[in-house]
């Protein structure tokens, strides 16, 4: 039996049996908090704590059935790789590492889930080791230690009430400053994990890993880690905090969704909509319901897992190519992925009754009816348009017209391993979003809008397919490696300039002052001046003092012959 089998084995079952212990506490609205106690010391002892309801449970569950259909995906993916195992090894360590922060009610064994997930993914985003790669790989890493320093102060300050469980602390100090430096600190701590503005450059960057670690990365783990521990904290967050959360996350989701719209790689695409899909649920948990950023980030993690399944498909039929220019027409060789792609996608743009529906159209309608201002407002509605026009787009140059790669070309839906891995997830795509509001919403909203604003939502989606259509029609010859950044798609496309701030701005300016400090300091006049000058006098002046002590007798001699001569000359 392979590895892959074991673990997808394992996986599915653990899935299974956490999702049936989450029904159970939900019904009972039940918690648990075990504490091991793992190190007794006289008067001290050390004590792991896990937390159990059902929002742990239920997100456990889901974690482990995604990478069980990933893990079980690989076997075929990388089936040429003669590392598979430890490849799949780094998946299971990453799928454990969100397990730890899922569980984790403390800020230390969070801390080990959260700088678990940083390592592993550097090793995923480095494995097939190239200077693309490496570059992707230190970017994420590097973005990520922003967050982990951030934790580590939190974990400094929360000393001052005692524990680390921070779970009893959230709403009872809720006013006290530590706890609101506390919560400030939290949140930069997700914007990192979650790539909001201005750490997103590594999200798309991350895409040179192996599309099964993109397919969990992008659904349940690394990047949903952020919004996992602000639905933690979420009852000790101030309203200026709740407003600040709000802007970035609402900005970063218009700047993806533009983003996507100018891109052509078909896996930075998807990759650029999960960052849409993460600042709609930090901007609805931020307008105050952390209980809808759940629900989508539960719906979202199987579409957006099954999406990155169809594009690796594709890319593998393709021979490794990943732009969008060179398909057309893979409806008519790849009938069966073509129609889950499809099926996700109409899900991630919200079209009624697939799965997304149920999450999108709800925080849209929550969003109009507690409206906060008219920035909001449009900046969701605007956001959703842009959603389906670039899913519009990618699914029109992917799936019709003429195949644009090579003449002579042996696409096919042979690989039946991949397909399993896919048909296993795509019945959940569909029916997830009206299976999980029963369950997570035992007493359904009342939305009271006007007939015009429940439209606006089918408004916007049909104004994004027209707008898609065009833009595909377009066939915009925009090429990102281009230095002209002045022009007003080259600037959309490239996420606001975000990567250049955060990749060549941040490098560029030490190395180029490094270049001057070198020039001046180490091979300059300072240089001649300090430590090089003293060296060679020294080195002279010791010379000397060895050229005295190797002829002493000479010296001697030459010492007393002018002494006598000196008082010759006196007597004289």
């Amino acid at each position: 039996m392979s590895i892959c089998k074991i673990y997808f084995s394992l996986f599915l079952v653990s899935s299974f049996l956490t999702f049936l212990l989450s029904i159970y506490f939900l019904i009972l609205d039940f918690s648990l908090i075990i504490e091991l106690n793992l190190l007794e010391f006289n008067s001290s002892s050390l004590v792991m704590s896990i937390l159990f309801d059902w929002i742990s449970l239920l997100f456990m569950s889901f974690v482990l059935f995604i990478s069980s259909m990933v893990i079980f995906y690989s076997e075929e993916y990388m089936a040429g790789d003669i590392y598979l195992s430890r490849f799949i090894l780094l998946v299971v360590m990453f799928v454990f590492s969100m397990m730890l922060l899922i569980i984790s009610p403390n800020l230390i064994s969070i801390l080990l889930g959260w700088d678990g997930l940083g390592l592993v993914s550097y090793c995923l985003v480095i494995y097939y080791q190239n200077a693309k790669s490496f570059n992707a790989g230190m970017l994420t890493a590097l973005s990520n230690r922003i967050g982990d320093v951030a934790l580590l102060m939190c974990i400094a300050w929360m000393m001052n009430y005692g524990s680390w469980n921070y779970i009893y602390y959230l709403e009872f100090m809720k006013f006290d400053w530590i706890m609101g430096l506390i919560s400030y600190l939290v949140v930069l701590a997700a914007l990192t994990k979650s790539a909001q503005i201005p750490f997103s450059a590594w999200l798309p960057a991350a895409m040179a890993a192996p599309t099964p670690v993109s397919a969990l990365v992008h659904s349940s783990t690394l990047v949903t880690a952020g919004v996992y521990l602000l639905i933690r904290f979420n009852f000790s967050f101030s309203e200026n905090l709740m407003i600040l959360l709000l802007f970035i996350s609402s900005l970063t989701m218009f700047m993806s969704g533009l983003g996507a719209n100018f891109e052509f790689d078909l896996k930075k695409i998807i990759a650029l909509s999960t960052l849409s899909q993460l600042g709609l649920m930090l901007s609805i948990l931020s307008l105050g319901d952390y209980y809808l950023a759940f629900f989508h980030l539960l719906i979202h993690a199987l579409f957006k897992a099954l999406l990155f399944m169809c594009a690796g498909s594709i890319i593998h039929n393709l021979g490794n190519c990943q732009d969008i220019r060179f398909m057309g027409g893979l409806i008519n060789q790849m009938p069966l992925t073509c129609s889950f792609f499809n099926i996700c996608n109409f899900s991630l743009c919200g079209v009624p009754f697939f799965s997304g529906f149920y999450s999108k159209d709800l925080i849209v309608e929550v969003m109009s009816m507690g409206i906060l201002n008219v920035y909001i407002y449009l900046v969701f509605y605007l956001s959703i348009g842009l959603t389906v026009c670039y899913s519009f787009r990618l699914s029109y140059y992917t799936m019709t017209g003429d195949f644009n790669y090579l003449g002579l070309n042996s696409l096919s839906e042979y690989s039946f391993i991949m397909l399993k891995g896919m048909g296993g997830l795509i019945l959940f795509v569909i029916f997830s979003g009206s299976l999980l509001m029963w369950l997570v919403f035992p007493v359904p909203f009342f939305v009271c809008l006007p007939f015009f604003l429940k439209l606006m939502a089918l408004l916007m989606v049909s104004l994004g397919i027209w707008l898609g259509y065009c833009m595909a029609k377009l066939k915009l010859n925009y090429n990102l490696s281009s230095l002209d950044y002045l022009t007003l798609s080259s600037f959309l496309g490239s996420m606001w300039n975000l990567p250049i701030i955060s990749g060549l701005g941040v490098n560029y300016y030490p190395i180029y002052s490094g270049e001057i400090y070198t020039k001046i300091f180490d091979q300059g006049w300072t240089e001649y001046y300090g430590g090089q000058n003293l060296g060679k006098n020294l080195s002279k002046f010791s010379k000397f003092l060895q050229l005295l002590s190797n002829n002493h007798l000479k010296v001697y001699f030459m010492l007393m012959v002018g002494w006598i001569f000196f008082l010759v000359l006196n007597i004289y």
